[in-house]
């Protein structure tokens, strides 16, 4: 892409955005991938952008949470959370903008379908929601992600308890005892650890997960179960 239509994308970008940037350099790092820089590091792509755009995406949405939901309680806040901070939601946020039109990306990359690809394109939407930020504050941030996660936020259907807890619920209406979990692996070194958990239902076969922790490997456990006795379907899988 020549220096002008690279030039035009983000312009017409910035109206999709509804944020004129002052600093429009900021914009260009955020729609920078390493394969379209002639020099390595993560200054001169949007990896530093896109470590602080989720969180500044994930604490926008937890106060949009906070102020539309008084009466949940914390499992089905981080439930919610969960599924708007996702990358395959980000991802959809960044089609419904045309980032695609606007990333630069190396020869190669562009090649393979790069600004088609949910990773690149979720990565660039937490790039862009940072480069907002640092450009405007966290009012114009907040505004940006009222804009598009506010409508996945109210349309949300998915179930609004974790994994455990709607095991366990489950097992219970059946008058069944609490599910019970068995660490069964641990393998790799201290530093990165892999967990393999079952959990036991009476009267169940017996599901496994994995995880880079103990709890996490339980909530994946779990997931099995449910997707198994159809509880869940594959798209309640966070």
């Amino acid at each position: 892409m020549s220096s002008d239509v690279q030039k035009k994308a983000e312009a017409q970008l910035q109206k999709r955005l509804g944020h004129d940037f002052r600093d429009s350099d900021l914009l260009s790092r955020a729609l920078t991938h390493g394969s379209a820089t002639a020099r390595s590091g993560p200054a001169t792509s949007y990896q530093r952008l896109e470590f602080l755009g989720d969180r500044v995406l994930g604490l926008a949405v937890a106060t949009m949470l906070h102020k539309s939901f008084p009466k949940a309680e914390e499992g089905e806040l981080a439930r919610r959370l969960n599924q708007l901070v996702r990358k395959e939601t980000c991802a959809e946020v960044a089609r419904d903008l045309k980032l695609g039109d606007a990333i630069r990306l190396g020869e190669s990359e562009a090649q393979t379908g790069g600004k088609r690809k949910m990773a690149i394109l979720a990565d660039v939407c937490e790039a862009v929601i940072a480069a907002v930020y640092l450009d405007g504050g966290l009012e114009a941030a907040q505004t940006l992600i009222e804009r598009h996660w506010g409508p996945r936020m109210t349309g949300y259907n998915g179930p609004l308890r974790d994994a455990k807890t709607m095991l366990q619920e489950w097992a219970q209406g059946r008058g069944k005892a609490a599910p019970r979990y068995v660490m069964t692996e641990r393998s790799g070194p201290d530093h990165a650890p892999n967990f393999t958990v079952q959990v036991e239902i009476d009267g169940y076969q017996p599901a496994t997960g994995t995880g880079g922790s103990k709890r996490l490997a339980e909530q994946r456990a779990a997931e099995t179960a449910l997707l198994r006795e159809g509880v869940w379907t594959e798209t309640d899988i966070k």
